[in-house]
């Protein structure tokens, strides 16, 4: 069968573009051998879509050819530049390359995505999309393409909730933000579950100035609309107010201080000499059979360093109901919720994204950086949490009707 003229131009740009190939020249970017390809078959399509109206409306007089522009686009494949075909009346509106759109693929929107999720600068990114495609894209823009999951993130921030939550985390990051040409540090709240089905779920994040009583209940008001009726346990690091206003919006909820961050906080008052010997003295504390053991425990302590370290003592007798909470409930369910170590793994998580920024531009630039780390790590939390089987049985053994409701069944 004999080549037809339209093959014979493929044939000669194949071996044109081989040639190429051998002679060491890339795939893509903006030397690549593709890159003159892909504008080819773009300009050839801007043509054909001219040529169709124009056709139809021939021998009216009414509109006709006029000339062409150009434009510089972007693509995965790199960055060249694009004749478009113009008619007289600008009726004609094309579907290869709307007007004003200037990437003609939405790859390297997602790569940009990809590395800020990552933790990259927006330099870093510039500098990595010019080695690998050739493709110099502003500050701005990337602003912009990044501001493009603002609503994905308002409505993951709205979305129904379940019913029942079992273990709820509550604790604090902060970051440092630049707000009216100073840079000042935001402290950003967010709220860590467990489900029915053992599923660790991110509920929510919230700025808060300040640690306040009003800051705490706006917080847990926002979860009952979402469709949240019941928590059985609340771990905080007593933040402050939080533990009031669980009391008061979720009057069953067991509000449990986290007890590795009571030991942190009582440490810090204590001289190197002395660590070792207080840290022992007070892990007996926590690590007792039940409740009347650790407070002997307790007591020992404070007799042996109470006169030393007073501060540490008049804070565990003042938190003691929240301390030992956990001593109500049976072995599994107490390795789960006497510390915050959870959400702490979660924020290492977030952290690993925002380490490489020395300060945020705005708020939305911390809820985006936030957001994208949540996905990842939601991603990996495809399963239960290690050891659900037994505490499940040790919720249902001690909560009973509220853990087996018709919403969980």
């Amino acid at each position: 069968m004999e080549p037809t003229k339209n093959n014979k131009h493929l044939d000669a740009l194949v071996k044109e573009l081989s040639e190429q190939l051998t002679q060491g020249k890339p795939l893509t970017g903006q030397d690549g051998v593709f890159t003159p390809l892909l504008k080819r078959v773009i300009e050839a399509s801007l043509e054909g879509e001219m040529d169709a109206p124009l056709q139809a409306e021939k021998g009216s007089g009414s509109n006709r050819r006029n000339g062409r522009g150009s434009k510089n686009v972007q693509s995965s494949l790199g960055g060249f530049e694009v004749f478009t075909p113009r008619d007289r009346a600008g009726s004609v509106t094309p579907q290869t390359l709307p007007k004003r759109q200037r990437r003609i693929t939405s790859d390297v929107d997602t790569k940009i995505l990809s590395l800020y999720r990552r933790g990259m600068s927006y330099r870093d990114i510039q500098a990595h999309l010019v080695d690998m495609y050739g493709v110099e894209i502003s500050t701005g823009t990337l602003s912009a393409i990044t501001d493009r999951i603002l609503p994905q993130i308002l409505d993951w921030q709205s979305r129904p909730l379940d019913s029942v939550y079992p273990v709820m985390w509550l604790d604090a990051m902060h970051f440092k933000v630049r707000e009216h040409g100073k840079v000042i540090s935001k402290a950003v709240y967010s709220v860590l579950a467990v489900n029915t089905d053992g599923i660790k779920q991110v509920l929510g994040i919230y700025f808060g100035d300040i640690e306040s009583a009003s800051f705490s209940r706006s917080v847990l008001h926002e979860l009952q609309p979402r469709g949240v009726k019941d928590l059985f346990v609340a771990c905080i690091d007593n933040l402050s107010g939080f533990g009031d206003a669980i009391e008061a919006l979720f009057p069953q909820t067991d509000v449990q201080l986290c007890l590795v961050h009571q030991m942190r906080n009582s440490l810090k008052y204590v001289n190197y000499k002395d660590y070792k010997a207080v840290s022992r003295d007070l892990r007996k504390v926590y690590t007792a059979l039940n409740d009347p053991a650790a407070l002997q425990y307790l007591e020992q302590a404070e007799h042996i360093w109470g006169a030393k370290y007073k501060v540490i003592f008049r804070s565990w007798h003042s938190n003691w109901d929240r301390l030992t909470n956990f001593y109500k409930y049976p072995p599994a369910l107490r390795g789960v919720i006497y510390t915050n170590n959870p959400i702490e793994s979660y924020h290492r998580m977030v952290r690993k994204g925002t380490k490489t920024k020395g300060a945020f531009s705005s708020e939305n630039a911390i809820v985006k950086q936030i957001y994208l780390a949540t996905i990842n790590a939601q991603t990996k939390w495809s399963g239960t949490i290690f050891g659900w089987s037994s505490v499940r049985r040790d919720l249902v053994d001690y909560f009973d009707d509220r853990f087996l409701t018709p919403h969980t069944l």
